[in-house]
C-alpha cells in the first residue's frame, strides 16, 4: 500500500473509512506522528500537498545533530535530549545514518578558544551520552592539518574532534513512512487539505483535493494533526485560530562542489567572521558547504540561493579552506530549504524559539511545529501520548519507536553492517552491477536491497536504457515508494539533483519514458513534470540570476 499502483485503493480507504489519528503533513514530524501511532495499534491517514519530504525534510545540512551548538546558547536541556534521541535514530537505521568524525579547528582569533572548546565537548559527550569510542579528542595545530591538509594554517593552534552523524534526510523521511504503512497507516502524495469539516464547532476531518485526478474527497478522523512546518500557520488559518502564536521563517543555504575542486578529506565545522558556525561535508565524492540563516518571507514552497546566499558561503570557506577552489563556477548545484521557528508576538525577533511545541486549538486541531530532524521520533512520542490520553483510546499500546527498526533496518546494526554490506554488495556483482554500484545500493536500501536486486537481475536479462542500479532504483520507487514525478526520483528518493546533477540532465528523458509506461503519464502530464524538473535544476545551478 505504498505504491501508486494502489493508489486509487488508498484513496477509496480514505473516504470510506474514520481513522483514530489523522496527519496532515507528510515531512519527518508527520511521517514519525504516523508511525508511533500506527505502531500503538491505532487507525493513521497521512495527507502530503506535495510529495513526501518535499519542503523542509529533504533540504536540511543533512547532519543528525548532537546538539554542539545549542551548548554555545547554554540550551543544556536541548543538548542533552538531541543527543540522546541521535543515538536512538542511528540505532533503528543505520543504512541512513552514518557517523561521521567531526573537525572543529581552533584559531587564535576564532570564537573558541582550546580551553573553552574541551570543556564544551567534554560536557557534550557527557550530556549526549557520547559511547565512549566516540568521545572527543584534542589536538594540536599538526595533527589538526594532518587531518585535514586544506585548512588554513595561518593562526591555527589546534582543533577539536568528535562526532556527528550524516543522514539523508528525504529517506529517512520515507523509511519512516514505509514502517508505518507496514502498521497499517495510510499515506498519500499529491493530496491536500482544503477545508475542515465540523460537527457542533469540533473537528471531525478534513476535505482534501487529489492533486493527481482532480477528486475531492472526505477524510473522517477524530484526532486531526497539524505537522505542516513551514505551512502550520495557513493550515491554522482554515480552523481560524487566533493566538498569539505563529511561524518566524528562515532560509538555509548549501553549495556543493566537486572533490576535484574542494578535495575535502574530512567533515569540518568551521567559523564564520558573523560569529554563526558551518559545515563542510564530503559526500559521494562531492563537498557541500552550508549554511546560512536569513529571515525568509517568500513562498515556502520555492525557496532557493540567490547570489548573496553564495558568496556568503564562498566567502566563509574560503578564509578557513584557502587552497580550495571554491567559485561559483565550480560549484556544482545548491539547495535552500525553510525552517519554520515558533515565536509570540510582542517578543524580539531573537528570541525565537528552536524548540518544539505542540498545542490543541478550541477545535480540537492539534499543532506541532519547531523542533529539529534529530528530535522527530521524540516529538511523535510526545504527541501520541497527549492523543491517547486526551481521547481515552484504550486499544492503543505503549510506544515502541525507540527500539523499532525502520524500513530496511531489521536485523542490521552498527556491528554487522559492514560485513553486511560486503557480502551483499559481492552478490550485487553476480547480477550485473559493478562492486561499487552494488555497495551503494546495500548501503541506501539496507536490507529491501534485494527488492532492488531482483529488478537488476530482471533489467540484465531484458535490457535496459539507461544504468542497471538507475532504472532499479526508478522501478523500486515506483512499486514500493509512491514515486510519482521525475523530481520524486531524482531529488527526494535518490539525492542525484544534488550530488550527480550531471546524471539527472543525461538520463532525465529515459527516466521519464519509463514512467510515462508505468504510469499511465498522458504526453501533457509528462511535459509537465518534465517541465518541473527543468525548473528544479535551473533552481540549483542558475542561482546567480536569483533576484536578492
Amino acid at each position: 500500500m505504498f505504491s501508486f499502483e494502489q493508489r486509487p485503493k488508498i484513496l477509496h480507504y480514505l473516504e470510506h473509512y474514520s481513522f483514530d489519528v489523522l496527519v496532515i503533513g507528510g515531512g519527518i514530524t508527520g511521517a514519525g506522528i504516523a508511525l508511533d501511532a500506527a505502531s500503538r495499534g491505532l487507525s493513521v491517514a497521512l495527507m502530503e500537498m506535495q510529495d513526501f519530504s518535499a519542503g523542509t525534510s529533504s533540504r536540511s545540512t543533512k547532519l543528525i545533530h548532537g546538539g554542539l551548538r545549542y551548548l554555545k546558547q547554554f540550551d543544556v536541556s536541548v543538548v542533552a535530549e538531541v543527543g540522546r534521541e541521535r543515538e536512538i535514530v542511528y540505532d533503528n537505521a543505520v543504512h541512513v545514518t552514518t557517523p561521521e568524525k567531526m573537525l572543529l579547528p581552533l584559531y587564535k582569533k576564532g570564537s573558541l578558544g582550546p580551553l573553552t572548546t574541551s570543556l564544551a565537548l567534554k560536557v557534550y559527550d557527557r550530556l549526549a551520552g557520547v559511547k565512549k569510542d566516540e568521545r572527543r579528542t584534542m589536538l594540536d595545530a599538526q595533527e589538526t592539518l594532518a587531518l585535514e591538509p586544506l585548512l588554513n594554517p595561518e593562526g591555527l593552534i589546534g582543533g577539536g574532534y568528535y562526532v556527528e552523524y550524516r543522514t539523508d534526510d528525504a529517506r529517512l523521511t520515507i523509511e519512516v513512512l514505509k514502517k508505518a504503512v507496514e502498521y497499517g497507516a495510510l499515506c498519500v502524495n499529491y493530496a491536500e487539505m482544503t477545508a475542515f469539516i465540523y460537527d457542533k464547532k469540533k473537528l471531525v476531518g478534513v476535505k482534501v483535493k487529489d492533486h493527481i485526478t482532480g477528486r475531492i474527497l472526505d477524510v473522517h478522523a477524530a484526532q486531526i494533526v497539524n505537522a505542516t512546518g513551514p505551512w502550520v500557520d495557513q493550515v491554522r488559518q482554515k480552523d481560524k485560530v487566533t493566538d498569539n502564536k505563529q511561524l518566524r521563517l528562515t532560509k538555509g543555504v548549501h553549495i556543493v562542489l566537486s572533490q576535484k575542486n574542494f578535495p575535502l578529506k574530512q567533515a569540518v565545522y568551521f567559523d564564520i567572521a558573523d560569529g554563526r558556525m558551518a559545515f563542510a561535508i564530503p559526500r559521494d565524492g562531492k563537498t557541500y558547504i552550508g549554511t546560512t540563516d536569513t529571515i525568509f518571507e517568500g513562498d515556502p514552497l520555492h525557496p532557493v540561493a540567490t547570489t548573496k546566499d553564495v558568496d556568503y558561503l564562498i566567502e566563509a570557506a574560503k578564509r578557513v579552506f584557502p587552497m580550495a577552489t571554491i567559485t561559483k563556477e565550480t560549484i556544482e548545484s545548491t539547495w535552500a530549504g525553510v525552517r519554520p521557528l515558533i515565536y509570540e508576538k510582542g517578543k524580539d525577533p531573537s528570541e525565537i524559539s528552536r524548540k518544539d511545541e505542540i498545542w490543541t486549538a478550541s477545535s480540537g486541531l492539534m499543532t506541532i511545529a519547531g523542533g529539529k530532524l534529530t528530535g522527530y521520533r521524540q516529538m511523535a512520542e510526545t504527541i501520541v501520548d497527549k492523543i491517547v490520553k486526551l481521547r481515552r483510546y484504550k486499544h492503543a499500546g505503549p510506544c515502541l519507536t525507540r527500539e523499532l527498526s525502520l524500513s530496511g533496518a531489521k536485523g542490521i546494526n552498527a556491528i554487522n553492517f559492514p560485513d553486511y554490506i560486503a557480502y551483499k554488495a559481492r552478490e550485487g556483482v553476480q547480477y550485473g552491477l559493478n562492486y561499487d554500484e552494488a555497495k551503494q545500493l546495500v548501503q541506501k536500501y539496507g536490507t529491501n536491497v534485494d527488492a532492488l536486486f531482483d529488478r537488476v537481475k530482471y533489467l540484465h536479462e531484458h535490457g535496459s536504457t539507461m544504468p542497471l542500479a538507475l532504472h532499479a532504483m526508478l522501478l523500486y520507487g515506483i512499486e514500493a515508494e509512491m514515486v510519482y514525478t521525475p523530481s520524486d526520483f531524482f531529488i527526494r528518493r535518490t539525492g542525484l539533483l544534488y550530488f550527480d546533477i550531471e546524471a539527472v540532465k543525461l538520463y532525465k528523458q529515459q527516466v521519464a519514458q519509463v514512467m510515462q509506461q508505468r504510469l499511465n503519464y498522458t504526453e501533457a502530464q509528462k511535459n509537465i513534470y518534465m517541465a518541473q524538473l527543468d525548473e528544479a535544476i535551473m533552481d540549483a545551478i542558475y542561482f546567480a540570476k536569483e533576484s536578492e
